[in-house]
């Protein structure tokens, strides 16, 4: 019996080294951990989720062991690697692995950039701890950057590579992630004195200013629900701090869905209807953030954003309507708001706009996306839309070459209105201006120029194959078979 003990001692003590390796490709190559959320990139390799978010972030591409460079630009979920993970940790009686979340993936992906490039640690330092970078996006199909605010109080995304620093430590306050203080605040945005209200949202907005994962905290379904009464005060300061504050929540990206479910949306709508002027600049800084989530954008227009968002174009802020063409640049595009866009007469009112030089470069990004649909098509074609952007290329005043490739970008889009488009093309000339056009442009621009002209002159082979005399005949037979039967 003691002999029976023994070797189930011997037995259990030597089970362990019977459990299987863990294969190297379950094994983030960042983390080093098992991944619970395995994604693939666009150069094959697979990581942790929030590891890639974190290398975007931290603007940080690793070298990995064999000496190849991984291609973050595009994220797919590895549904087959996580399965098989699991079925691993089944087999080898281990728990599932739990997701790294972002901040530890963050503190990992800048102790390796620190590590690699000791001589930056100082800057580097200084970025992760308040600095945010956006980087500019100039191309047609991607997110122009931009929201424009009246204080240096909010913050807001821009074109271009732009920096958010506080001016001093002081002008932030610090908040204990561990304890947010959630309750205390509430009580200060419901208060029925107005002036503790006031100085709610006031230290709100500082709070949510530079802090990303402040942002994300203070994102709670009661602060919106209470942000939600605020952003329709009668009273300037609350009205203004509690719009510029939710601009802030809504930079995050994990917030915007959950501020456009908490029914927040009708709210900024009617404060851009009927709002103070600078609440009126936050709300279309706000929609456009909110709009850059795809998930929103179809949402937004059924709200009714949309006709708010076209009489802004004609605001005498300017930062409204700038930001305002930017938020419906956003929604348009999405075919059912281009419909919508198209039935609320905007296409008159955008051609007049551009006829005018106003906001040119931002509206033509509206047009090109209203081309895209058959009804945008119908109304730009019908509305004088060929003969516009012909004139503006003949006369050449662009304030850069962009904005030329998105008028012609534009008149691509209404080159597949078939033989009406051809027909309009000549009236206009465009063909030999095209033509003009394409031997001085730079390469994107010829680009395009050749895509029209070869639409045009599919066009006319078409034309040149039909038999006129044999159709006339026809026509003419089926004539007198009307008249017999009458």
């Amino acid at each position: 019996m003691g002999t029976s003990k023994q070797r189930w001692r011997i037995s259990f003590h030597k089970s362990p080294s019977k459990q299987l390796p863990i294969p190297i490709e379950f094994v983030c190559p960042i983390s080093g951990s098992l991944m619970a959320d395995p994604v693939i990139v666009s150069s094959g390799h697979t990581f942790e989720r929030h590891c890639v978010h974190a290398c975007k972030s931290l603007s940080f591409t690793p070298v990995l062991p064999d000496g190849s460079i991984p291609d973050f630009s595009t994220v797919i979920p590895n549904l087959a690697l996580k399965s098989a993970i699991l079925n691993f940790c089944r087999s080898s009686f281990l728990d599932p692995p739990k997701p790294i979340n972002f901040l530890t993936a963050e503190n990992l992906v800048f102790t390796l950039k620190a590590t690699r490039n000791p001589q930056n640690l100082a800057k580097d330092t200084a970025r992760f701890n308040g600095l945010r970078v956006i980087q500019s996006e100039t191309e047609l199909n991607r997110v122009p950057r931009h929201i424009s605010t009246s204080s240096e109080e909010s913050v807001t995304p821009r074109s271009g590579p732009t920096y958010y620093s506080s001016s001093s430590a002081s002008d932030v306050e610090t908040l204990n992630p561990n304890s947010i203080e959630e309750d205390e605040l509430l009580v200060k945005l419901k208060s029925s004195q107005i002036s503790e209200q006031e100085e709610a949202v006031i230290s709100f907005r500082k709070l949510t200013r530079t802090r990303e994962e402040t942002r994300f905290q203070l994102c709670t379904p009661r602060i919106l629900s209470a942000l939600r009464v605020l952003i329709t005060s009668r009273y300037v300061s609350v009205q203004v701090n509690s719009v510029a504050a939710l601009v802030n929540l809504s930079l995050e990206n994990r917030n915007k869905v959950k501020i456009l479910r908490s029914g927040i949306v009708p709210s900024l709508i009617d404060v851009l209807k009927s709002g103070f002027q600078e609440s009126q600049e936050h709300v279309a800084g706000a929609l456009f953030s909110l709009a850059l989530d795809d998930q929103n954008k179809t949402a937004i227009g059924v709200l009714g954003a949309l006709p708010p968002l076209l009489h802004a174009l004609r605001s005498e802020s300017e930062r409204t309507r700038h930001d305002s063409a930017l938020a419906l640049y956003h929604l348009s595009l999405v075919q059912s708001n281009r419909a919508k866009l198209v039935k609320l007469g905007a296409v008159q009112a955008l051609l007049g706009m551009v006829k005018t030089g106003h906001m040119m470069g931002r509206i033509l990004l509206i047009l090109c996306n209203l081309a895209a649909s058959s009804e945008g098509r119908a109304a730009m074609l019908d509305g004088g839309a060929v003969e516009c952007f012909v004139c503006m290329l003949r006369k050449g005043e662009f304030d850069s070459e962009s904005m030329r490739e998105n008028c012609l970008a534009a008149l691509y889009g209404l080159s597949h209105g078939g033989l009406r488009f051809k027909g309009l093309a000549k009236e206009a000339a465009a063909e030999e201006l095209l033509i003009q056009v394409e031997e001085m442009g730079s390469e994107r621009t010829r680009d395009k120029v050749r895509k029209i002209l070869e639409v045009l002159r599919q066009k006319d082979e078409e034309e040149e194959e039909v038999d006129w005399e044999k159709l006339l005949n026809s026509d003419d037979d089926i004539s007198q078979a009307r008249i017999r039967s009458s």
